[in-house]
C-alpha cells in the first residue's frame, strides 16, 4: 500500500464511503412508518403494496394496517384463465399452471404450461395403454378422454364388481326360453333346450335349440323299464312305476309303486293258541287256522276270510270247555282272539281286489255281498234292534287307493266314519284297508269283565267317590282294523254308531258308555273308557267318538256311589274303637296304676261333659238372646273347646301333682292339697255361668211369648215356660248345683235330690226331647206301623199334623222342646 498508486486508491475508497453514508441518511428520512403484512411490501410511510398474485380488500395498495393480502384464484371467476381444450387450470399460492385433463396427455412432454398457446394435449387410448382395465371376459372400448367396459352376449356385469362379466342364466332368469316339455340347460353365454328323462323329441323336432318340443316315452311298452318280474310296469308322464301284482306285497323295507320295488306273495300270518290256556275247543279252532294257513293262496283271500270268521262263530257258539275256564283265562282268550283277527284280516284284505266287501255270518248259514264304497249316510241300524237278523258275526271292509276326505264303512251292527289320512299307513304306498268285524257271541267270554272308570269325571257328576261298576254288554263287540297300525293316538277322531240289541231303562247311577277292550302287559284285558266319549243316542243306536282304535262295545254300567257321611262315621267309629281297645290293653297291663288311670279318665270325661254343657249354654245364648247378632261357634271350634279344654286341665293337673289321682276306697281325685279343685273349680264356674244363662233365657222367653201372642192364656203360658225351664235345667247341667251345696255328706235330702236328678239326667232328656215332641212321636208311630206290617199313610199323617207344623220347625231345638 505504500506504492506510487496507494494514495489515489485510498482516496477513492474514502469518497465511496462518504457517498454511502449520505445516501443512507436520505433513505432513513423516507422510511415506512407502518409494518406491512405478509405477501406485501412497503410503499412509503403510510401505504403497503400486495405482491403479484395477491390482493387486499382495498386493492393492490392499501393503508389500513389491519388488512391482509389474499391469494388471487386465477382459475376461478370472474375471468378464469383458459388453458385450451382438454386442459384444466390449477391454482397455486400467488400463481397458477395448466395441465391436461384426465384421459389426455401433452405431446410436448411438458406436464404443466401457462397459457393456451403452450397446450399440446391429446386423447390417451386407455384400452391400449392399460389392457387390464376391464376384468374377466369384459371388453374395453375407448372413448374421448375415457373408456367403457362391455360384456359379450350372454354375459352380464357382476353385482360385486361392475367391471367383471359373469354368465347370464337364461334358464332361471324367468324368461322361460324353452318349451314346457323340455329341460333348459344353461351354458357359458348360452343355453340349450333338451328333452327331460323319459321324454323324446317329437317327429321332426331337434333336441337342443330353443324350439325343441318333446313327448313322453312309454318305457313299459318299449321295454326300457327296469321293473322286477314280481311287479307290473305302469307308465307315467315322463317316467314309470313298478306295482306289486294282486296278492303280492313289497318286501320288508321297500315300498310299492317305485322303480326299485320288489314284491313277495302275501302269506297267511302265523297264529297259535294263547300260552297257558288248556281247552279242547280252542285247540281244535287253531288246528283249523293252521290248515287255512297251509292251504292259503292269495286268490282265495276272500274265501279265507269267510272261513276264518265262520270258524270264530263256531268256536263262540259251541264254546264247550271254554265256558268252564276261569274269568282271567276267558279274558286272555278274548284278547288273543281280537288281536289275532285284526292282524290276519288286515293282511288278507291286501290280497283282495279294490272295492268294498261285506260278509254276514247267519245262524248256520253264510251270506256275502260286495258293493262299491258308499258315501256317508244315516246308519242302516237305526231301525228297531228287534228287526235285526240273528247275526253272529259281520265283516265289512273297503280296499282302495288312499283318497282325500272321509270314508264310511257300515254294517248292521256298527258304522264308522274316519279320515283317509288316518286309515293309510305312513310307511306303505299300496292300497288302503279299512274294516270292521262285529261279533255278538264274543260277549259269552266277556261276562263279568271289569271296567276301568274315569273316577274323576264320575266324582264331578255324582259329587261323591264312585267305586267299581257292574257292566252289561248291550251291543256286538266291533273290532276295527286299518292299514295304519299306529292307532293309539290318532290325528283326528273317529266317529262310530253302534246298534243296541236291547233298549234298557236306566235307573239311578246307571249310564250307557262307549268302552273299548284294553290289553294289559300280562295278555289279559278289561273294558276302559279313556279316549272315548258318547255323543248322543236315538233310534236304537249310540253315537260315539274315539281318539284311538281298538275293539269297541256299548256297555250299561251301574255304579256304587260311596256315601261320605257313612264313610266318615265308619272311619271315626273304627278309630275310636281302636283307641279304646288300646286304652283297655294299657289298663290291663298297668295293673298297679289302673286306679290312678281310671281316675284320670273320669276326671277328663266329667270335665268334657261339663264343657259341652257350657257350650250348650253359649249356643242357647246366641239362639235366644242374640238372635240377629251371630249364629254361634263353628263345629270345629266346638270340638276343640269341648274336648281340648278338659285335656289341657287334666294334663296340667297330672303334671303338677300326679299323686292326686286315686284314693284308698275309690278311684277319684285326692282331697289332699286342694287337688279336688282341679275338678270343682271348672265345674263351679260352668254351673254358675249356665245358671246365669238359664235365668236370662227364661226371662227372654217370657218377653217373647208376650210379644208374639199377648192373648195367650196364663195357664198355657206357665205350662210352656215350666216345661222349657225344666228342659234347660237338665241341658245346662244346672242340677249339679245341688252337688255343690252338698257340704255335709250326712245331708241325706240333698244327697237324694242330687243323685236322682243327675243319675236320671239322660232319662229326663229323652222324655223332654222325644216323648213330648210331636214330630218325634209321629216318627215313632210310623216305625210302629212298619214293624206291625200296616201300611202307613204319610198323606193322612201330614194332613192331621199340618196344623201343628207351624210351631215345629226344628224338633231338637232346646228352646222348642215339648211345645
Amino acid at each position: 500500500m505504500g506504492g506510487p498508486h496507494g494514495g489515489p486508491f485510498l482516496l477513492f475508497h474514502v469518497l465511496c464511503f462518504l457517498l454511502t453514508l449520505s445516501e443512507v441518511g436520505s433513505q432513513n428520512s423516507k422510511a415506512c412508518a407502518l409494518r406491512c403484512p405478509s405477501n406485501s411490501s412497503c410503499v412509503n410511510g403510510t401505504a403497503c403494496r400486495c405482491a403479484p398474485g395477491f390482493i387486499s380488500f382495498s386493492g393492490e395498495i392499501f393503508t389500513d394496517p389491519l388488512e391482509s393480502c389474499d391469494d388471487i384464484n386465477e382459475c376461478g371467476p370472474p375471468s378464469p384463465v383458459y388453458c385450451g381444450p382438454s386442459a384444466d387450470c390449477q391454482n397455486t399460492e400467488g400463481g397458477y399452471y395448466c395441465t391436461c385433463s384426465p384421459g389426455y396427455e401433452p405431446v410436448s412432454g411438458a406436464m404443466i404450461f401457462q397459457n393456451e398457446s403452450e397446450n399440446t394435449c391429446r386423447d390417451v387410448d386407455e384400452c391400449q395403454h392399460r389392457p387390464r382395465v376391464c376384468k374377466g371376459r369384459s371388453v374395453c372400448i375407448n372413448t374421448e378422454g375415457n373408456y367403457t367396459c362391455q360384456c359379450p352376449p350372454g354375459l352380464e356385469f357382476s353385482p360385486e364388481d361392475p367391471r367383471h362379466c359373469t354368465d347370464v342364466n337364461e334358464c332361471t332368469s324367468g324368461k322361460k326360453p324353452c318349451h314346457s316339455s323340455t329341460h333348459c340347460l344353461n351354458s357359458v353365454g348360452s343355453y340349450e333346450c333338451r328333452c327331460r328323462p323319459g321324454w323324446k323329441p317329437i317327429a321332426g323336432s331337434p333336441n337342443g335349440p330353443n324350439n325343441t318340443v318333446c313327448e313322453d316315452v312309454d318305457e313299459c311298452s318299449s321295454g326300457q323299464h327296469q321293473c322286477h318280474n314280481s311287479t307290473v310296469c305302469f307308465n307315467t308322464v315322463g317316467s314309470h312305476t313298478c306295482h306289486c301284482r294282486e296278492g303280492w306285497e313289497p318286501k320288508h323295507g321297500l315300498k310299492d309303486k317305485q322303480k326299485d320295488t320288489i314284491c313277495k306273495e302275501i302269506s297267511f300270518p302265523a297264529w297259535t293258541a294263547p300260552p297257558g290256556i288248556k281247552s279242547r275247543s280252542l285247540s281244535a279252532f287253531f288246528e283249523r287256522v293252521q290248515k287255512m294257513s297251509r292251504d292259503f293262496k292269495p286268490a282265495m283271500a276272500k274265501k279265507s276270510m269267510q272261513d276264518l270268521v265262520g270258524s270264530v262263530d263256531d268256536l263262540l257258539k259251541n264254546s264247550g270247555d271254554l265256558e268252564s275256564l276261569d274269568q282271567s283265562s276267558k279274558h286272555v282268550t278274548v284278547t288273543h282272539l281280537l288281536s289275532g283277527l285284526e292282524q290276519i284280516l288286515r293282511t288278507l284284505a291286501k290280497a283282495m281286489p279294490k272295492g268294498s266287501f261285506t260278509y254276514r255270518s247267519l245262524d248256520n248259514t253264510g251270506e256275502t255281498t260286495s258293493s262299491p264304497a258308499q258315501p256317508p249316510r244315516t246308519p242302516s241300524h237305526t231301525r228297531s234292534p228287534r228287526s235285526l237278523p240273528p247275526l253272529f258275526s259281520e265283516l265289512s271292509l273297503v280296499v282302495q287307493e288312499q283318497g282325500k276326505g272321509n270314508v264310511t264303512v257300515g254294517q248292521s251292527h256298527a258304522r264308522m266314519l274316519l279320515d283317509w289320512a288316518v286309515a293309510a299307513a305312513a310307511e306303505e304306498s299300496g292300497p288302503t284297508v279299512v274294516g270292521i268285524l262285529s261279533s255278538q257271541n264274543m260277549k259269552k267270554l266277556l261276562a263279568n269283565a271289569s271296567l276301568k272308570l274315569d273316577s274323576e269325571k264320575l266324582k264331578e257328576t255324582y259329587k261323591s267317590p264312585v267305586r267299581g261298576a257292574k257292566v252289561t254288554l248291550l251291543s256286538a263287540v266291533s273290532s276295527v282294523f286299518l292299514s295304519n297300525t299306529n292307532t293309539e293316538k290318532l290325528d283326528s277322531n273317529v266317529s262310530f254308531a253302534f246298534a243296541l240289541h236291547e233298549q234298557p231303562e236306566l235307573k239311578p247311577r246307571q249310564e250307557l258308555i262307549c268302552a273299548f277292550w284294553k290289553k294289559d302287559s300280562n295278555g289279559n284285558g278289561s273294558w276302559a273308557t279313556t279316549g272315548c266319549w258318547k255323543m248322543g243316542r236315538g233310534n236304537g243306536s249310540i253315537t260315539c267318538q274315539c281318539s284311538h282304535l281298538s275293539s269297541f262295545a256299548i256297555l250299561m254300567a251301574h255304579y256304587d256311589v260311596e256315601d261320605p257321611k257313612l264313610a266318615l262315621i265308619t272311619k271315626v267309629g273304627l278309630a275310636l274303637s281302636l283307641a279304646c281297645l288300646l286304652l283297655c290293653i294299657l289298663t290291663f297291663l298297668l295293673v298297679g296304676t289302673r286306679c290312678r288311670l281310671v281316675a284320670v279318665l273320669l276326671h277328663y270325661c266329667f270335665l268334657a261333659a261339663f264343657c259341652w254343657m257350657s257350650l250348650e249354654g253359649v249356643e242357647l245364648y246366641f239362639l235366644v238372646v242374640r238372635v240377629f247378632q251371630g249364629q254361634g261357634l263353628r263345629k270345629l271350634w266346638l270340638c276343640l273347646i269341648g274336648y281340648g279344654v278338659p285335656l289341657i286341665i287334666v294334663g296340667i293337673s297330672a303334671g303338677a301333682y300326679s299323686k292326686g289321682y286315686g284314693r284308698e276306697k275309690f278311684c277319684w281325685l285326692n282331697f289332699e292339697g286342694g287337688f279336688l279343685w282341679s275338678f270343682v273349680g271348672p265345674v263351679t264356674f260352668i254351673v254358675l255361668g249356665n245358671a246365669i244363662i238359664f235365668v236370662i233365657t227364661v226371662w227372654k222367653l217370657t218377653q217373647k211369648f208376650s210379644e208374639i201372642n199377648p192373648d195367650i192364656k196364663k195357664l198355657k203360658k206357665a205350662r210352656v215356660l215350666t216345661i222349657t225351664a225344666i228342659a234347660q235345667l237338665f241341658v245346662l247341667g244346672c242340677t249339679w248345683v245341688f252337688g255343690l251345696l252338698l257340704f255335709d255328706p250326712e245331708s241325706w235330702v240333698l244327697s237324694y235330690i242330687f243323685s236322682i236328678l243327675n243319675c236320671l239326667q239322660g232319662f229326663f232328656l229323652f222324655v223332654l226331647y222325644c216323648l213330648l215332641n210331636k214330630k218325634v212321636r209321629e216318627e215313632y208311630r210310623k216305625w210302629a206301623c212298619m214293624v206291625a206290617g200296616n201300611k202307613y199313610s204319610e198323606f193322612a199323617t201330614t194332613t192331621s199334623g199340618s196344623g201343628s207344623s207351624h210351631n215345629q220347625t226344628q224338633a231338637l231345638r232346646p228352646s222348642e222342646s215339648g211345645m
